[in-house]
């Protein structure tokens, strides 16, 4: 089996975080634990997300207090809705406190979305019209995470299908704000800026080319769908549900001749693939990341 290595020395105890290397890391899946437990795989870091582990035990638990003694995590949310014209969902909030607190984990993130409205929670990222009214809202509730947290929070770019007609400034511009406002890093997907561009009709080149990576602390790789939208024009869906696609790659290559080697991702979460394939893709990125290390700029990542 790909990448396994029996006894490897990882990370140490978990009262304190454990920073994340800047290796390709995968998410921890309870398909795979057995095969990471037993085998301890030669991979840099794991991805939890936090919504699974809000309750007090179970097997969840128990799998994730093992896999943390040998492995950093990096701790991702979906819920906090950020973006949310309401208030922040205190509880949810401490939930998330109580698994950050447990598990200590060397990054933590969340998204520039919205997915709760008056009490209900739907089963998306939804975006947000990118006004000053919305990057002061947004600022609000990331100053209370951070507070609460203890920590600073990395926020991610979003993947989009529609554009508000009152947004009067551009993506990186509101995330360069909410920077500066807030002291927050971000989190760059690339998969999210190859299908908001492919949808919006925009250069992904030009975009990451503007993209602030001094606040960059961890990078994002996904697969997406295919399908067109009511003109027949090509449409994009962040599935995470199927390989990086090439162009993503060569997005990926060209973004680390800017920032050198960072934390990166490989997002499976539907149709997880067995441990082999998901292991192929993160040595993939490692290639790309060790050759940006020594100066190789042309090393082929599949």
């Amino acid at each position: 089996m790909a990448g396994l290595a029996e006894n490897t020395e990882r990370a140490g105890p978990r009262g304190r975080p454990q920073s994340i290397p800047p290796n390709a890391g995968v998410g921890l899946k309870a398909d795979h634990y057995t095969t990471i437990l037993e085998h301890k795989p030669d991979i840099g870091w794991f991805e939890i997300h936090a919504e699974n582990y809000m309750g007090e035990g179970g097997p969840p638990h128990h799998y994730l207090e093992r896999v943390r003694c040998d492995y950093p995590l990096s701790l991702h949310g979906v819920g906090l809705s950020i973006g949310s014209a309401g208030p922040l969902d205190r509880e949810h909030l401490a939930r998330l406190k109580t698994v950050s607190d447990r598990y200590q984990p060397g990054l933590f993130s969340e998204h520039l979305a919205w997915s709760t409205h008056d009490g209900r929670f739907m089963n998306d990222l939804l975006p947000v019209p990118y006004t000053a009214e919305t990057l002061s809202r947004c600022a609000d509730h990331i100053d209370l995470v951070q507070e609460t947290l203890g920590r600073r929070m990395l926020l991610e770019n979003p993947s989009t299908y529609v554009a508000f007609g009152d947004s009067t400034m551009s993506e990186i511009e509101f995330l360069n704000r909410l920077v500066g406002r807030t002291g927050c890093g971000l989190l760059l997907d690339v998969n999210n800026v190859y299908v908001s561009a492919t949808n919006h009709g925009y250069s992904p080149e030009t975009y990451l080319d503007e993209f602030p990576i001094d606040d960059v602390g961890e990078i994002h790789l996904g697969g997406h769908a295919t399908d067109r939208d009511d003109d027949g024009a090509p449409l994009l869906i962040d599935a995470h549900d199927r390989a990086v696609d090439d162009r993503v790659w060569a997005l990926y290559a060209r973004l680390l001749v800017r920032t050198g080697p960072l934390p990166t991702l490989i997002e499976w979460d539907n149709e997880v693939p067995g441990w082999d394939e998901l292991y192929r893709d993160a040595r993939s990125a490692d290639r790309l990341l060790a050759g940006c290390a020594t100066g190789q700029r042309n090393v082929v990542a599949v």
